[in-house]
């Protein structure tokens, strides 16, 4: 089978980044130092697993241990958290993406500023929780579902969660400018490289007979993209790998399409695409 391969796709610098700093320093711990990762590392199984095993343990909280080193995974957390951990005596290394980073610093802003915050992204992402953690006065608002609750003739100060899409702020920036409110201010904290992964998905995806989407189910990135090329291609698969997949959905095609979210590793897609590229062979 012809496979091609989405011209971005993969690793972004941030995540590359927490993986390095994790590597670095289960590299130097000492072998009885435990090394912590504040939530997955990032959202994908496989990587944390392989993470696991070289001795990162994964906690939804530092409350049960004492001692250790914690790393703060590149979606970042509340200001709060960090100092919680302060106190309690861990060694912190921050692997917070420079523009989720970015972004506390601009909600901190605009509420200096006196706005109101708006956040457009889920409620439930890490990323969102963390800059939520960072004001006093947010809203959270995923779809046109939630506008209601906008304070009515507010001040608002609107950002947006990094890795959603161009064409969704787009459509919320309208909905919103539809209501109520007396001063909008918008601040672009979209993710370019998210945006460069759209971009070349959407442009493969309507290229091939069947596209496949390789990363996390929990990856808010890769969903995405998912949810995009889906708009573009009906035969459109998310899988985690190569192992997920269901050999009858290539049946009678011709040329397949592959990309991965932000925090898909190389070695998943390289994985993938020798696999599928002899598959017909192997029939």
């Amino acid at each position: 089978m012809k496979v091609l391969v989405a011209a971005k796709c993969g690793f972004c610098p941030g995540v590359r980044n927490a993986i390095s700093t994790a590597e670095q320093i289960l590299a130097e711990a000492e072998s009885d130092e435990p090394v912590y990762s504040l939530g997955p590392v990032i959202h994908n199984e496989d990587e944390v697993e392989r993470l696991r095993k070289a001795g990162l343990q994964t906690v939804d909280s530092v409350d049960a241990t004492d001692s250790g080193t914690v790393l703060i995974r590149s979606h970042g957390v509340a200001p709060s958290e960090l100092d919680r951990l302060k106190q309690q005596g861990f060694q912190i290394v921050d692997a917070t993406c420079v523009l989720v980073k970015r972004l506390q610093q601009i909600v901190k802003q605009l509420e200096a500023e006196g706005y109101e915050v708006v956040i457009i992204g889920e409620e439930n992402h890490p990323e969102v929780q963390g800059v939520v953690g960072c004001v006093k006065d947010v809203v959270v608002v995923a779809g046109e579902e939630d506008l209601h609750r906008l304070p009515r003739d507010g001040k608002l100060g609107i950002v947006c969660q990094t890795t959603q899409s161009p064409e969704r702020l787009g459509r919320m920036l309208g909905a919103i400018g539809r209501g109520s409110f007396r001063e909008l201010k918008v601040i672009n904290t979209l993710c370019k490289e998210a945006i460069k992964r759209q971009e070349s998905a959407i442009e493969l995806c309507q290229k091939v007979d069947v596209m496949f989407v390789l990363g996390g189910l929990h990856s808010a990135n890769t969903r995405r993209l998912a949810d995009l090329c889906k708009k573009h291609n009906e035969a459109t698969f998310h899988l985690q790998n190569w192992d997920e997949l269901d050999r009858s959905v290539v049946f009678g095609k011709k040329v397949a399409g592959v990309t991965a979210g932000a925090s898909t590793p190389n070695w998943v897609i390289e994985e993938f695409v020798k696999h599928l590229e002899g598959f017909g062979e192997n029939q």
